[in-house]
């Protein structure tokens, strides 16, 4: 099995230094800057400290001494649920542990190691997407547009604080500062909205109905801001009248209705909620000295919030809209008026699988199904066609082994086998884009989802993989080097209701690996 030139220690540094995180969007706060570059986020992951002992190896023990240790760690305390598991040395080709291996399970958001692969695969590390301004109508001297103004979105999940320091609005000001800065002063027709990069589709296949209204569930289209979260703002006014409510970001495209009235004291009983796509309803009390309150709300209609964020945002820098914000598609004789790149995909994939970002996985996996042409609809359908032939040509694995129905592995009707996690890992060590895949890790002990597990064990620095957690669901898959060198990659699948066992037994498993060795 051919390995890469670097090891994986020295992959270890680069997901040290990989990109790190902004604040979640309902704490963001407005910055100065306006750059591409994401903030610092700290973590806020509960510590566990396994439960079950760690093995640690004097001596060199063989595959089998290794595969009974696991045996006896997996089989040790967990209940009613199911394990699949699976290990290999890419080192030396053998497998040392395998247990329902061509079962499938529900892979949760382990799933998010596919969509990043067959994205490293079908774009690469180094591809950007463009949020693009274009019009269809002559501009004239004093810079009026006779005709439409369209803002037209290529599937580019990082226009929120995440990547654009300045708030929610920055991404949407800064693609305003661009419009004018092309001499745009006015547009005689309507603001276009094309999305039509994406299937119609906003909520895959397979989401619960129960996950509505969750942040991390909320809807995408290929022109998605702020991960389609708005900010409710409210700040109290003086005693006995009404307290002043806003959006961030400030958009056109959803209105609100204020009923919110300041009283004496600190006291805060406030309702917002979205009672259709396009309209909001704050209503309570809150009190003069509560100072301001803020909270999230998940954006109904992607498209049109979208939209009328850039469209409040022109309207700031003086630009004015003649006619309505509709959705539509860009004519063959548009004009570019400005465009505005994302981060590049190793960077998204990066954030996307560090924090666990459903909304990023669903993006990049529709963005895969377009290819680097871009001449296809990203939609679950040509996603998951694009997927299985990557497996099954590439990487080896069977038909069938994987079910996709979206790309984070929200939805409840996805599967993998645990050999099939495996065959994608081995794949993924040896690719091209094998250091964007690794770092895209976090790393036990010391970032991100893994900060707080298999703390001051072998794994801690070395062990680096994606978690899997739902009610019914615990994984981990991904790689570590064993004492002796050896690179291994494993994937352990649990699904069930004795959960908490679940992670604690995972939690041992991976130092066991970490600390064994063999001649």
């Amino acid at each position: 099995m051919r390995l890469p030139k670097i090891s994986i220690r020295s992959l270890f540094l680069i997901a040290a230094v990989a990109s790190v995180v902004a604040t979640v969007p309902a704490t963001a706060l407005p910055q100065k800057s306006e750059t591409r570059r994401p903030a610092r986020k700290s973590a806020t992951t509960k510590r566990v400290t396994p439960a079950k002992p760690v093995l640690r190896y004097t001596t060199p023990r063989g595959a089998a001494a290794l595969a009974a240790d696991l045996g006896t760690i997996l089989g040790s305390k967990t209940r009613n649920g199911s394990w699949g598991a699976m290990v290999i040395s890419l080192s030396r080709g053998d497998t040392l542990f395998a247990a329902n291996v061509d079962k499938p399970y529900v892979p949760a958001s382990t799933m998010k190691l596919l969509t990043t692969a067959i994205a490293l695969e079908r774009l690469g590390p180094d591809h950007t997407f463009s949020t693009d301004v274009l019009r269809d109508g002559a501009v004239d001297k004093d810079g009026v547009i006779h005709g439409n103004l369209i803002i037209r979105g290529d599937g580019d999940p990082s226009l929120s604080p995440r990547f654009v320091r300045g708030g929610p609005s920055a991404p949407m000001d800064m693609l305003a500062q661009l419009t004018s800065a092309a001499g745009i002063t006015k547009v005689t027709g309507d603001l276009i909205a094309d999305a039509s990069a994406f299937e119609s589709r906003i909520i895959p296949e397979g989401w619960l109905s129960r996950y509505a209204g969750s942040a991390y569930a909320a809807p995408f289209s290929a022109l998605s801001l702020n991960e389609n979260i708005v900010i409710v703002s409210i700040t109290p006014g003086g005693v006995g009248g009404s307290a002043t409510v806003a959006l961030e970001p400030e958009t056109r495209g959803m209105t609100v209705t204020n009923t919110v009235r300041t009283v004496a004291g600190s006291g805060v009983r406030v309702s917002s909620r979205r009672i259709s796509d396009d309209r909001v309803i704050v209503s309570g009390t809150i009190g003069s000295r509560a100072g301001q309150r803020r909270y999230q709300l998940v954006v109904g209609d992607p498209i049109t919030f979208t939209a009328g964020a850039y469209r409040a945002a022109l309207e700031a820098k003086g630009i004015t809209i003649g006619g309505n914000i509709r959705v539509g598609q860009t004519t063959p004789q548009a004009t570019l008026v400005s465009s505005m790149p994302s981060p590049p995909l190793s960077r998204l994939v990066a954030l996307m699988n560090r924090e666990s970002i459903n909304h990023y996985a669903e993006m990049i996996w529709r963005d895969a199904a377009r290819g680097p042409d871009r001449n296809i609809i990203g939609s679950a359908q040509t996603a998951d066609s694009a997927l299985q032939q990557f497996l099954v040509k590439q990487v080896g694995s069977a038909p069938g082994a994987v079910v996709a129905t979206d790309g984070s592995g929200l939805s409840v009707l996805d599967r993998v086998t645990p050999r099939a996690m495996v065959q994608l890992l081995s794949h993924a060590h040896s690719a091209p884009w094998a250091s964007a895949f690794h770092a895209s890790l976090p790393v036990a002990g010391e970032s991100e989802l893994l900060r707080h597990r298999m703390k001051q064990t072998p794994a801690q620095g070395n062990l680096h993989a994606k978690t899997g957690t739902t009610n019914a669901v615990i994984g981990l898959s991904g790689y570590v080097t064993a004492e002796n060198g050896e690179i291994l990659a494993f994937a352990f699948l649990y699904n069930g209701t004795d959960r908490f066992n679940a992670r604690e037994t995972i939690d041992a498993m991976g130092p066991t690996m970490a600390g064994w060795w063999r001649d």
